[in-house]
């Protein structure tokens, strides 16, 4: 029903997404993911369009309840590549059902510069059907603000479903305030 990056709406409404990937035995992924954008304008002054982000990286487990994830990840939007297109790199640890990660970017969104995006998440199982998810993230960079967000999954007629409530600290604009959001997702 909406497209939420860290908190911040970047469809103004309903969005269609979908990607790519491809894992290798020995650790390694390769993927391009893609999503209907609301901002932005080409050429001919047309708003919205497209992010379509390409990424690398390289995953693995250090024991049984302890995995980590390093990689690179390029967010480009062809209706306005040289002003909004950004890069990061990112890792996280996960121990259990927790995961703490980072992404770090040295030009980010639109030339902003320097950014930081702390994270951590929490899922559990509540029964064979349904789990429950939290996420808090703060971001460092031209606009300082944490996001948050708390969401129930499950599994009908072989689509994901997810509820999610989104919001964060600064609440305003774009920025999430008390969003609902439902995803309907199907992997192949």
């Amino acid at each position: 029903s909406d497209y939420f990056f860290r908190g911040v709406d970047q469809s103004g409404g309903a969005a269609i997404s979908g990607g790519f990937d491809a894992s290798f035995e020995n650790g390694a992924y390769v993927g391009t993911w893609a999503s209907s954008v609301g901002f932005g304008a080409d050429d001919a002054g047309n708003v919205g369009g497209l992010e379509l982000d390409y990424y690398v990286g390289y995953g693995g487990s250090i024991s049984e309840s302890v995995s980590y994830d390093l990689g690179y990840v390029y967010y480009g939007y062809p209706q306005n590549a040289s002003e909004e297109e950004f890069e990061e790199f990112y890792g996280s640890v996960s121990y259990a059902d927790v995961t703490l990660g980072v992404a770090i970017s040295d030009n980010w969104y639109a030339g902003t510069g320097n950014y930081e995006y702390i994270y951590a998440d929490y899922g559990v199982a509540l029964n064979e059907d349904y789990a429950l998810g939290f996420h808090f993230g703060t971001s460092t960079g031209a606009e300082d603000y944490d996001d948050y967000a708390i969401s129930l999954s499950t599994e009908a007629a072989g689509l994901g479903l997810d509820l999610s409530w989104i919001s964060t600290s600064t609440a305003e604009g774009i920025y999430a305030d008390n969003e609902f959001v439902l995803t309907i997702s199907k992997s192949l």
